[in-house]
């Protein structure tokens, strides 16, 4: 709706790609819409893309999002999360892209899940590659109503399959916020960053999981317990029973915008020779989490993250995937 001269997607999943090139074209905003299927972690293709194109800011939101997946399958929580973000930032600093910005999540804040880790990884990234012509920010938020694989489309399937509903933990709350507002606050804390900048989204009030799924059922026209049942099945592997937006001992201040906070950068050192040494650091524990990624180690993976990420704290690990010598060494 703001009209930019093109609009480029780059998506890895075929049947996504095909759907939302549909929506855009029928929408039939006078937009052009370039709709490339494709990994951000294809160097290659990053390069021909923004050499024919020339983006002047990019939007990174690829990556594996669900917690007990990526627990399950953590070196792909590397390369997608991590390895793809890291490619997708030195394409852009290559083409002297102008604004980068980072979607990243409340789980980041002090981790239990490889996917939080590496999330906070990307933070820690996009921060560490800022001062040059492209701007690098972060935008941290909570859960969205209806986007793909949440979890108010999946309570809906279970209602309308006459359930049970299934909960995780009775007292468990999460962050919501709707598509709309995610997406344009996204854009709003990439026209305010400056460079360097973690934003919060101002997310309201967490709400109880168990009262949602209540609610739910009684929107539909059924009565909880009575006739839906709802089933508490537990905690999968690294989740939390409350999500938090910040750490205690990262600072905050409001934004020209109500709904937009800014988090006060930590730094282990104040000059550029204590940047640059940091940013070295970061680039070793990259490489090597790639390595233990290639091999599918998992205690390898998490060993580093918790150096990298020192307020990690990893949940129990509920299913451990077993992989094969001969398909590790291939």
């Amino acid at each position: 709706k703001y009209h930019p001269d093109n609009l480029i997607i780059l998506e890895h999943s075929e049947i996504s790609l095909f759907t939302i090139d549909a929506e855009l074209k029928n929408n039939q905003y006078g937009v052009e819409v370039i709709s490339l299927l494709g990994r951000v972690q294809d160097r290659s293709l990053l390069k021909h893309v923004f050499s024919k194109y020339h983006p002047q800011i990019v939007f990174h939101a690829a990556a594996y999002k669900h917690v007990h997946l990526v627990e399950k399958f953590p070196w792909e929580g590397v390369f997608n999360n991590i390895l793809g973000s890291k490619v997708l930032m030195e394409t852009s600093i290559e083409h002297r892209v102008e604004r980068f910005v980072l979607v990243s999540t409340d789980k980041a804040v002090r981790p239990t899940n490889v996917m939080g880790a590496s999330k906070r990884v990307t933070e820690l990234l996009a921060r560490s590659m800022n001062g040059g012509h492209t701007k690098f920010m972060a935008v941290r938020f909570g859960n969205v109503v209806g986007s793909s694989g949440s979890v108010v489309p999946y309570f809906r399937q279970q209602i309308r399959e006459g359930g049970p509903v299934t909960v995780t933990h009775p007292d468990a709350t999460r962050y919501f916020m709707t598509i709309p507002e995610a997406s344009k606050l996204i854009l709003q804390a990439g026209a305010l960053g400056n460079g360097g900048e973690i934003f919060v989204l101002e997310m309201g009030t967490p709400v109880r999981i168990m009262q949602m799924a209540e609610d739910l059922i009684r929107l539909s026209g059924k009565e909880p317990y009575e006739e839906i049942d709802i089933i508490v099945t537990g905690l999968r592997a690294g989740e939390k029973i409350y999500e938090e937006l910040i750490t205690d001992d990262e600072g905050i201040s409001a934004t020209i915008h109500d709904k937009i906070m800014v988090l006060s950068p930590t730094s282990n050192g104040n000059g550029p020779q204590d940047q640059e040494r940091c940013r070295q650091q970061l680039e070793e524990h990259i490489r090597q989490l790639c390595a233990a990624a290639a091999r599918c180690d998992f205690k390898e993976i998490q060993s580093i993250l918790q150096e990298v990420v020192v307020e990690y704290k990893p949940g129990e690990r509920l299913i451990r995937i077993e992989v094969p010598k001969a398909e590790s060494q291939q």
